[in-house]
């Protein structure tokens, strides 16, 4: 690797580092308002928010990784081009193809991170985040305990809290348990606790009263209780994840065990073939937006305005590989042995980069200048 090339690459790797850093930030701000509001308005901690925000990253920098190694090459071809850089080399006999092998190795570089997290990282983290939301969706005591709300931890069950004190005494609480329409009953006291023992976990009513409705005989009774136990623990969700999302289960599994998966699971082939391939063609498609970016700035001349259109065209073919990349996918489901058409994008943008390259290391056609007519001295 020359001087140069050593040099363009630290460039790509520097911009390719800020835009990720750009893009995730913005993407991260986007979605964990919403992560936030619902984690912390479900009774959570903010470390339970921080823990899941952490698993959604892998998932997050997949998604902006292409946008990121594209950008850079974009604005790293156009810089050295504004700089005269590019101009300097290409003077000195470097063609477009000898200067591209830093963007190929960049690609490379940045298609061996995407490898790492959308095969490993993402459905591990994915598979994490379903465990964790299953569990905070099983904690009925963290659910109950928002004050001044009519909570509704399970179908049929209301819950409402007046208030909490800080020794975790209960105030002005109400119970509605509707899930046997015949016979639906419901609690109110002014004081309750929430005991957690052996036996499950007991909401202790204290100083209330109950009202049970017999639709059947339409008859409304009360009864007055110093103290009532109502067990909520058949309103925990202790039971494992029926099954997985399709994004959580391991690579590994996809490639040996797909059959398995299949029968056990629920997911056609054609599901579990589209998401094996997708994730694969997720490393190529980063060295085909950076030969792209690189290669449509290389047919512009120098300009010290930029290469404007050059760039429009960069991010149309961009657009264009990610429409692609939507259109097969749906064929795939349907038919799994169409599986090479998810690498198209991939193909298309190299191809793309290929013809750009070979236009622009062309020698410049110059027009043929007639020579100068020499007119007759006069005698």
């Amino acid at each position: 690797m020359s001087r140069f090339d050593g040099y363009f690459l630290r460039q790509l790797l520097i911009l390719f580092g800020f835009f990720t850093l750009v893009l995730v930030g913005v993407f991260w701000i986007t979605r964990s308002v919403s992560l936030f509001d619902r984690v912390i308005s479900g009774g959570q901690s903010a470390m339970v928010f921080l823990e899941f925000t952490a698993l959604t990253l892998p998932t997050l920098i997949r998604t902006v990784m292409p946008m990121a190694v594209f950008a850079a090459a974009v604005y790293a071809t156009n810089r050295l081009s504004r700089e005269s850089e590019l101009t300097v080399m290409l003077a000195t006999g470097s063609s477009p193809w000898r200067l591209a092998r830093a963007v190929l190795l960049f690609g490379v570089i940045t298609g061996v991170m995407m490898a790492i997290i959308s095969v490993f990282l993402r459905p591990a983290s994915v598979e994490q985040l379903e465990i964790r939301q299953a569990e905070v969706a099983g904690d009925v005591t963290a659910q109950l305990l928002n004050e001044g709300e009519f909570l509704h931890p399970a179908e049929g069950v209301t819950v409402y809290i007046g208030s909490i004190d800080l020794d975790g005494t209960l105030h002005e609480v109400f119970v509605s348990d509707r899930r046997d329409p015949k016979n639906a009953v419901s609690y109110s006291s002014v004081t309750a606790y929430l005991v957690n023992n052996d036996a499950g976990i007991h909401l202790v009513m204290v100083d209330g009263v109950a009202l049970r409705l017999n639709k059947e005989g339409k008859v409304l009774s009360s009864t007055l209780f110093q103290d009532a136990s109502y067990d909520i623990s058949e309103l925990t969700n202790t039971n494992p994840m029926a099954r997985r999302s399709l994004e959580a289960i391991p690579t590994a599994d996809l490639i040996r065990n797909r059959d398995e998966v299949s029968a056990t699971e629920g997911f056609s082939q054609g599901k579990l073939i589209e998401e094996l391939h997708q994730r694969f063609s997720w490393i190529a498609i980063c060295i085909a937006v950076a030969l792209a970016g690189y290669s449509t700035l290389m047919l512009g001349s120098f300009s010290r305005f930029g290469l404007w259109p050059q760039i429009l065209g960069a991010f149309t073919i961009l657009v264009l590989l990610e429409g692609v990349r939507g259109f097969v996918s749906p064929v795939v489901i349907d038919d799994p042995e169409l599986w090479f058409l998810l690498y198209l994008p991939a193909i298309i943008g190299v191809l793309i980069s290929g013809l750009f390259l070979l236009v622009a290391g062309r020698p410049l056609m110059r027009k043929r200048q007639r020579a100068p007519q020499i007119m007759p001295t006069p005698a």
